[in-house]
């Protein structure tokens, strides 16, 4: 009998079961086949399947049959039925004293710099601007971006995901808290950081060292071969 060495995790689920809920909703999109169009609604079921085991493993547990539903009333036509990850922006804000701006995210209680979903009709940079100044009142120039991320891939989302990540630094401004998105909000040493704070590993020590101005490539998720397996490093 033969052993998987490494059982899938609850991100690979998740991250399997979003991958053939997005292709079979492309392919309910664009197709004209009613043959077609009934095995990706088997493929939709099968996803449905996968995902709910997901999240019976954190402690969410989803009925299949309702998450197929969700995923139908999603399906468009033509372009408009192309399923793609949504997208959102961080702020990697520095000062003077080479502390990092943080929000304390409202209900969670969770620290992490501000981020946003990106809007349209602005520039990822300038929804960096606006999401700053909103959640934080602190004025800041975007100086380059730092991460171009799969969250869905790392492991830190439910739903797919692109964050794109980028360095700034205060330019004016006073420090308040957005009345309903953040519970508290302030500037940290790297040696002291909040409790609470999500996933520092990931990011922090990077992060900080964009703010002292030393040179980083831009991170992003090297391609795995085969892309279906292995771990993501950090």
């Amino acid at each position: 009998m033969v052993l998987f060495p490494n059982p899938p995790s609850q991100a690979d689920l998740l991250r399997w079961a979003e991958a053939l809920s997005g292709s079979a909703r492309t392919g309910m999109g664009f197709t004209e086949s009613l043959y077609e169009r009934e095995r990706y609604e088997e493929i939709l079921h099968v996803a449905a399947e996968i995902r709910t085991r997901a999240d019976a493993l954190s402690g969410r547990p989803v009925d299949p049959d309702d998450l197929v539903s969700e995923w139908f009333d999603s399906v468009g036509r033509g372009v408009k039925g192309y399923v793609t990850p949504k997208v959102t922006v961080g702020a990697v804000v520095g000062n003077d004293a080479g502390e990092m701006l943080l929000v304390q995210r409202a209900p969670s209680g969770v620290w992490l710099y501000p981020t946003g979903w990106a809007d349209v009709g602005y520039s990822p940079a300038e929804v960096v601007v606006k999401e700053v100044r909103e959640e934080t009142g602190i004025e800041c120039e975007v100086l380059r971006p730092i991460a171009i991320l799969d969250g869905l891939r790392l492991g830190i989302t439910g739903i797919p995901l692109y964050s794109l990540v980028f360095h700034c630094r205060m330019t004016g401004g006073e420090l308040k808290a957005h009345p309903l998105e953040c519970l508290d909000v302030g500037f940290f040493a790297e040696g002291s950081l909040p409790e609470g704070i999500a996933l520092p590993e990931q990011w922090a020590s990077e992060s900080f060292a964009a703010i002292r101005g030393e040179p980083l490539d831009v991170r992003f998720d090297v391609p795995r071969d085969p892309m279906w397996e292995g771990v993501q490093d950090f």
